[in-house]
């Protein structure tokens, strides 16, 4: 499988942009999906200056084997917020963040959701609300390669 190395470098323009595209949405608050999301997650936070950031964690992949269910670990606690942008890597397959969106649309109905990614793959089943590069292959991100031991 040809894997394509995603740089610290991107990433920083890449969320930069990404700032600027879900501008008109103007979160109050963040979730990041668990582990993919909470890089992104946490440099949106400071980028758009919101200190309401939860997280959600959820299991489909074992390294590049993906699991037959979706497994969703964590509630979120909303008070006061009415838009909440939910973050995650990529949208791959889908399952994971259209997992992540019932579960938060179904348990806080008051409260508009939408979400963004770096990467999307076109054969994805759920499309981010605002999303960066089209995946076609692999991705390996610098916080998945850079900080593994040798």
């Amino acid at each position: 499988m040809k894997k394509n190395y995603y740089s610290y470098e991107k990433f920083r323009d890449d969320t930069k942009e990404l700032i600027k595209k879900q501008n008109i949405f103007n979160p109050e608050a963040i979730v990041g999906v668990a582990r993919g999301g909470l890089t992104l997650a946490h440099a949106m936070a400071e980028g758009l200056n919101i200190r309401e950031v939860q997280t959600i964690r959820t299991e489909l992949y074992d390294n590049v084997c993906k699991r037959q269910e979706i497994s969703l670990f964590g509630n979120c606690n909303f008070s006061g917020v009415k838009r909440v942008l939910v973050v995650d890597d990529i949208a791959d397959s889908g399952e994971t963040l259209k997992e992540v969106m019932n579960h938060l649309e179904s348990s806080f109905k008051e409260i508009e959701f939408q979400s963004a990614t770096l990467f999307y793959k076109k054969s994805s089943l759920y499309q981010p609300h605002f999303w960066i590069n089209e995946a076609n292959e692999w991705i390996e991100f610098f916080w998945e390669k850079d900080f593994t031991k040798d």
